[in-house]
């Protein structure tokens, strides 16, 4: 055996042992920690077992081991740069990198797209995910949900679109995942339950950095997650740092959100039922002063922290934000702000949070809804007076 084998082997046996340098927990994919509540497997999932290891060394194509795995499988993606997108149909895989030296960027040509599974049409392939402007797509049939697929310690960048997409998906998990200027979206997901992000960055995408909805081109109620959990994930540098837009029961916690437009965008509309039912905790969110242009959607974003549209029941609480200053009518620290379609914020708790060096306010109330509650927050400045 070669000394090049002998070395390529090491890695690959140290890469599993070690989980490649990621500070990830000795669990099992997608099995909880203490800081994720136990969730019922989905009836359709298969079983989950521990399987084969593929290893993809460098020039070598991510798709063929995809391809080649059975559920259960692992495939282990070794350091250097990767010009391809990668497409995943199969429930029960893991794609795993080496943290940041394993890096996914466009591929130089694609394919004319077919049309994906949900939409009717035959398995979308990594030809489709890249013409999309997609790095990793992750979609599920129409009516039957990709289940406990996990993508692990990498990073892609450079995308036309978003470095990852989700559609159609059941505890679907990103872990240690790195997404950098993608152009819209640095992490996404729609149609999808039971989610986990956990210790990603996202930098520098031209819309959310990790971004989370019902769906993205179509009107209708908000989706019960079922618990999907955005915890201990750091954005920098983004148009907005977290959207959660049309959704109910979810946690986002723990996160970083620095130098963004906004930091964390929670949005709902006249869609029943209504977005909401989630909770917003223990977040650090600092200095979202980046102006961003007006949209046909939205007037321009400066200087926001955590604001809240056209919802009901959402829980905010022990968040730190300071630093925000804009003269967007969303600028603030913690906002609750009028909905574009009349929508108002209802029944939401606004409690313990440390506030500071906020402008205009550092708590707003621009909204007229009703049964909304402020308490124990530590602020100086609010609209109207009297909230702090």
């Amino acid at each position: 055996m070669t000394k090049r084998k002998v070395t390529y082997l090491g890695w690959a046996a140290a890469a599993m042992v070690t989980g490649l340098g990621a500070a990830a927990p000795a669990v099992l994919d997608n099995e909880p920690t203490a800081a994720e509540p136990k969730a019922v497997p989905a009836a359709s999932a298969a079983p989950f077992t521990s399987g084969r290891t593929h290893a993809v060394r460098a020039g070598q194509s991510i798709q063929k081991a995809i391809d080649a795995a059975q559920p259960g499988d692992t495939v282990v993606v070794a350091p250097g740069t990767y010009q391809q997108s990668i497409q995943i149909t199969k429930s029960n895989l893991t794609l795993r990198g080496a943290g940041d030296r394993t890096v996914i960027t466009p591929a130089t040509v694609g394919a004319k797209p077919t049309k994906g599974r949900a939409d009717g049409g035959p398995a979308p392939t990594a030809d489709d995910c890249a013409k999309e402007g997609n790095g990793i797509c992750v979609t599920g049939a129409a009516g039957k949900a990709l289940s406990n697929v996990n993508i692990r310690s990498l990073k892609v960048s450079g995308f036309k679109k978003n470095g990852v997409w989700a559609t159609g998906t059941d505890r679907f998990g990103v872990y240690g995942v790195t997404a950098e200027s993608n152009g819209v979206w640095g992490m996404a997901q729609e149609k999808s339950t039971r989610g986990v992000f956990r210790g990603n960055a996202a930098r520098g995408n031209g819309d959310a950095g990790l971004f989370i909805a019902n769906t993205v081109d179509q009107e209708g109620g908000a989706l019960d997650t079922q618990g999907t959990q955005i915890v201990g994930n750091t954005l920098t540098g983004n148009r907005t740092g977290i959207t959660v837009r049309r959704l109910r029961n979810l946690t986002v916690e723990g996160n970083s959100l620095l130098e963004n437009c906004a930091g964390v965008f929670v949005v709902g509309d006249e869609g029943k039922p209504k977005a909401g039912a989630m909770t917003v905790r223990n977040n650090r969110v600092e200095r979202n002063n980046k102006y961003c242009a007006k949209t046909s959607r939205l007037p321009f974003i400066q200087g926001v922290g955590i604001i809240l549209t056209g919802v009901e029941e959402v829980t905010v609480t022990r968040n730190t934000v300071r630093g925000h200053e804009g003269k967007s009518p969303m600028s603030g620290g913690i906002v609750l702000f009028k909905s574009f379609v009349g929508t108002a914020n209802d029944r939401n708790v606004i409690s313990n949070n440390n506030m500071a060096e906020n402008k205009p306010a550092d708590l707003a109330n621009r909204d007229k809804g009703t049964g909304n509650r402020f308490e124990a927050n530590s602020c100086k400045t609010s609209e109207p007076k009297g909230l702090c």
